[in-house]
């Protein structure tokens, strides 16, 4: 099966809901794939073959809280590397680093543990959606903070009309464009 037929049958079985978590907002609901071993394997392979592509000699995949941490894991197992999480503050435990970044709403803070990236590492951020890219444009300054370098952006669903990837300068890659 080609790579376009797999993601077509991703794409098929994400789920939408209107006006969720609020009035204007359609949520795209990634469950459905995790409910199908077979979609989800198609998924973990396609992102991996782009990340082996694109960054062939990635030292660790950084995953943002909460739905990057379904696939963060998966992907740093297949690539044989270790996975980091992306927090909201207070959730680690011990000494951590922060960056504050702006949402719709208000602000809000990303947190990683300072020993988790060592200096000069190659990093891949995995999320499941970019929409306005501000939670993506804060992980990559946060793993810069860490001394690690951000090499690309992953994302299951980009949002391609709220052009989210324009908040940072890195490369991405989403698997389906809505």
């Amino acid at each position: 099966m080609s790579d376009e037929e797999r993601i077509s049958k991703i794409k098929a079985v994400i789920g939408v809901y209107p006006d969720y978590p609020k009035p204007g907002i359609n949520f795209r609901d990634i469950f459905p794939v995790l409910r199908n071993a077979e979609l989800l394997e198609d998924l973990v392979a396609l992102l991996v073959e782009q990340i082996k592509n694109q960054v062939p000699d990635v030292d660790v995949i950084v995953g943002l809280e909460a739905r990057g941490f379904l696939f963060g894991p998966l992907v740093a197992q297949k690539l044989g590397i270790g996975f980091v999480p992306i927090r909201k503050k207070g959730k680690l435990p011990g000494e951590c680093c922060q960056v504050s970044y702006t949402l719709e709403y208000g602000t809000d803070v990303f947190e990683a543990q300072k020993d988790s990236i060592k200096p000069g590492q190659k990093v891949v951020i995995i999320d499941d959606l970019l929409a306005t890219g501000g939670t993506m444009s804060a992980a990559c300054q946060l793993v810069e903070k860490l001394k690690g370098r951000a090499c690309l952006c992953v994302v299951v669903i980009e949002l391609v009309d709220l052009k989210g990837s324009a908040k940072f300068t890195i490369p991405s890659f989403s698997l389906v464009q809505i």
